[in-house]
């Protein structure tokens, strides 16, 4: 099993900035990748970023990519999500995601983090 707490939300005035961690913990060896989902008030969840725990390739939703960064610490049990000029449009629950490939492929996910961004 694998543990995902996530850290860093809160309230920011547009224009700011804000880092959001997620720690994994637990068996967290097999993970192949992490992701970092958000859901904004009565929207769907949608993927922000992702980055590979093999080679460390990240891919972003197309209109957060220059805003956002996604990374990992040296033990890659730690997910970064940095984003810059925040706007309204931003505040959402942000969620830390984590998966497995193979023949059993799991999911994990962390709790989630608000984050609210004042106009």
């Amino acid at each position: 099993q694998v543990q995902l707490v996530e850290s860093g939300g809160g309230l920011v005035q547009a224009g700011g900035s804000l880092t959001l961690t997620c720690a994994a913990s637990g068996r967290t060896a097999p993970l192949y990748a992490m992701r970092w989902f958000r859901r904004a008030p009565g929207k769907e969840r949608e993927l922000v970023a992702y980055i590979s725990r093999v080679d460390g390739d990240t891919i972003y939703t197309d209109y957060l990519k220059g805003r956002f960064t996604i990374s990992l610490d040296g033990a890659k049990n730690t997910v970064y999500l940095r984003m810059m000029n925040l706007n309204p449009a931003d505040t959402a629950v942000y969620y830390c995601n984590g998966f497995t490939k193979g023949d059993k492929p799991e999911s994990y996910w962390g709790q989630g983090t608000q984050v609210t961004v004042s106009s």
